[in-house]
């Protein structure tokens, strides 16, 4: 069997994608199992013009860096024809994958800021017993 690779983007000019590369298993709760197609575990960002990247999954944080592949990889589209007689596989190449973003610690916990409610009380008691 013959698969045809084509380029439409040019040469150079094909979008750089990334690998997210995590150490361990994220696991889908039960009730997200159907829908796990576009499905946002997170927030990924890069704070400063640095190699540095930050991960944010619920309350933890993880902090990785970008790493180069050996070997770049090929994002393709497959698409068939189907003829009269036979069916042909094409292969579309949608993207190229030259670097990593590698988590190899463990996550930090996040703590969240206390409830503006809470200080606010906290703020009359001690205003109450300084009169």
């Amino acid at each position: 069997m013959q698969i045809r690779v084509k380029c439409k983007c040019g040469e150079g000019k094909c979008p750089e994608w990334a690998v997210v590369e995590l150490q361990g298993v994220v696991e889908a709760q039960p009730d997200f199992q159907d829908r796990l197609q576009n499905l946002e575990i997170g927030v990924l960002c890069r704070p400063s013009s640095q190699q540095v990247y930050t991960f944010k999954v619920g309350y933890h944080e993880l902090t990785g860096s970008k790493v180069a592949l050996k070997k770049p990889m090929l994002v393709l589209q497959k698409t068939k024809h189907t003829h009269t007689n036979s069916s042909n596989v094409e292969l579309h190449v949608i993207g190229i994958i030259r670097h990593r973003i590698l988590f190899k610690t463990r996550p930090k916990p996040l703590i969240s800021k206390p409830q503006p409610a809470v200080k606010e009380k906290a703020s009359a008691v001690v205003s109450n017993n300084a009169a």
